[in-house]
């Protein structure tokens, strides 16, 4: 499975692990082909269910996935410790006695820990994942940012749910769809221009259309937030189909995730390295 994903590189501390999947390595067939991880694509249900068991087997603990919504909200552990209560106080005799169902993912397009053993993930197919972790090794995030949400301002906020300084944080840009097959329309344009940056130079002019940089988009939004070491962001899933989905290119297709986490001192669990690109 180590061919399957690729290892960031970026200076995390020890203890921070992350990993980006890319298309290879699992079981789904047709436009799904093959390690597609998203379960609302219309996907065979049991395949994505054997993709997600195999993905289980490189982390500590099982994904925290989100309901994403292209929007800016941000799930914190304080949000998973009101859940915990709300879920407590259900009279036990109204369940039988049986657990709580902790019910649907929550809706959010951005996840923040600093627990170990807690895995931040997302999932995308042109969009643009982007994982956060600070410098002292005791907090990561990551968060899924589509024009809407960038335009809106979702890497701004999920900085700011961060306890650390700004400043102490770094950045890895995943995989996501390159400007020069990002054509977009008056609609994102406007959204853009709204915004604080005026598109900071990633609203790119030709003729009578317009393309998007998602990088370039989010590097601005960073800085804009006080995250100055960004890495990554040299892929475009548009032109790359043997290793990456593309809703954009294909329509139907799969979905990749990209997953951080911290590691609990004694975890002797280890991610494969062969992949790091």
């Amino acid at each position: 499975m180590s061919d399957s994903w690729i290892i960031p590189d970026w200076p995390a501390p020890p203890g921070v692990r992350a990993l980006s999947t890319q298309r290879t390595g699992g079981c789904s067939r047709g436009p799904y082909r093959s390690f597609n991880l998203g379960a609302h694509c219309g996907d065979d249900p049991a395949s994505v269910q054997r993709n997600r068991r195999r993905l289980r087997e490189a982390l500590p603990a099982e994904p925290r996935w989100l309901r994403q919504v292209h929007g800016t909200d941000v799930w914190t552990d304080r949000d998973d410790e009101r859940q915990v209560r709300d879920n407590a106080s259900i009279a036990p005799a109204s369940t039988g006695g049986l657990p709580v169902d902790p019910g649907p993912f929550p809706a959010a397009d951005a996840r923040v820990t600093g627990r170990a053993g807690v895995v931040c993930a997302v999932l995308t197919a042109d969009c643009l994942p982007v994982l956060l972790c600070s410098q002292a090794g005791d907090e990561v995030a990551a968060a899924h940012a589509g024009w809407r949400g960038l335009s809106a301002g979702v890497l701004e906020r999920t900085v700011a749910a961060m306890r650390s300084d700004p400043g102490s944080l770094m950045a890895w840009l995943g995989p996501a769809i390159g400007p020069a097959r990002y054509e977009v329309g008056r609609d994102v344009v406007r959204a853009f221009a709204a915004h604080e940056s005026g598109g900071a130079g990633a609203i790119l002019a030709s003729g009578d259309r317009w393309r998007l940089d998602l990088y370039t988009m989010a590097r601005h939004c960073l800085r804009r937030a006080g995250v100055t070491a960004v890495s990554g962001g040299e892929w475009c899933t548009f032109d790359q189909p043997e290793r990456f989905f593309s809703y954009r290119r294909d329509g139907v297709c799969g979905r990749m995730a990209s997953l951080v986490w911290l590691e609990a001192p004694d975890q002797s669990r280890e991610v494969p390295l062969s992949a790091r690109v």
